[in-house]
């Protein structure tokens, strides 16, 4: 846990050493509160979401300026499938000029684990059902209409390394830290958000040791590439509703999806 508290330490000094002034009056705050209902959960290529909808609400406090934001939230999905996760994460952000991103978040899915790692305020290492992930994104400008992201677990219930003692008796040694990569491409197209990734887990678990990968994987490899459209259909002269639509593949899973969502 030590681990955790350093990085949100560290980010807090960067950010109050990157132009955070004093006055709050240059750095308004303001709160954001909505939902995402989506035809189903898929992220970074994996169905989190089982068979049914998936209801997503979020919250949100952002202090900041143009230049300079800080955020903290909370966001969760839920479903009406028994057998699926649920999941509640807490989200810290620093975001410079809409154009570079540091995040920490932490993901907790309820019901899934059992024991002490379905037991939310427990953060011991060896127990915890928590993880934690720290990312860093280029959000591209209008002269550099790509992004790029790269995510690693860093404490928690990540993946493990293996270390086996005999014949049939294999031990955990350690976190795989797993790290996820996406490049994507934004254009806005006839009215249309254009977004095209392509992104994977550099991870490549020793199976020989029975280590599987925190993506589902059991080699590195592409788990999510595919493309998006979103756009504000008007409903009122005041009122337009968000609506996406991606189509999704993850080829180490053999798996493509297409999935629908609007925002409230």
């Amino acid at each position: 846990m030590k681990k955790a508290f350093l990085i949100v330490f560290a980010l807090t000094l960067f950010i109050r050493g990157n132009g955070f002034s004093q006055d709050p009056e240059k750095w308004p705050a303001n709160f954001q509160a909505g939902a995402d209902f989506m035809s189903r959960y898929i992220w970074r290529g994996l169905d989190l979401g089982g068979a049914g909808p998936s209801i997503q609400p979020a919250l949100k406090l952002n202090v900041g300026n143009s230049n300079h934001t800080l955020s903290l939230g909370a966001w969760g999905a839920y479903t009406f499938s028994a057998t699926s996760n649920q999941e509640v994460d807490l989200i810290l952000s620093y975001t410079y000029k809409n154009m570079l991103t540091l995040m920490v978040t932490d993901y907790f899915f309820p019901g899934y684990n059992s024991g002490k790692r379905d037991e939310y305020f427990c953060y011991n290492a060896d127990s915890t059902g928590h993880v934690f992930e720290g990312m860093i994104m280029f959000n591209g400008t209008k002269k550099i209409p790509f992004t790029f992201l790269i995510a690693t677990n860093f404490y928690g219930n990540d993946a493990r390394k293996m270390k086996q003692v005999n014949d049939t008796t294999f031990i955990e040694n350690g976190l795989q830290y797993s790290t996820y990569i996406e490049l994507g491409f934004k254009k806005n197209i006839k009215g249309f958000d254009f977004n095209a990734f392509v992104g994977g887990t550099i991870n490549n678990p020793n199976t020989n040791l029975q280590e599987s990968g925190y993506y589902g994987n059991a080699k590195a490899g592409f788990t999510n590439i595919g493309i998006k459209l979103a756009r504000a259909v008007p409903i009122t002269d005041k009122y337009s509703l968000p609506i996406q639509a991606s189509l999704i593949a993850n080829p180490l899973q053999n798996r493509l999806y297409l999935v629908f969502g609007i925002s409230l």
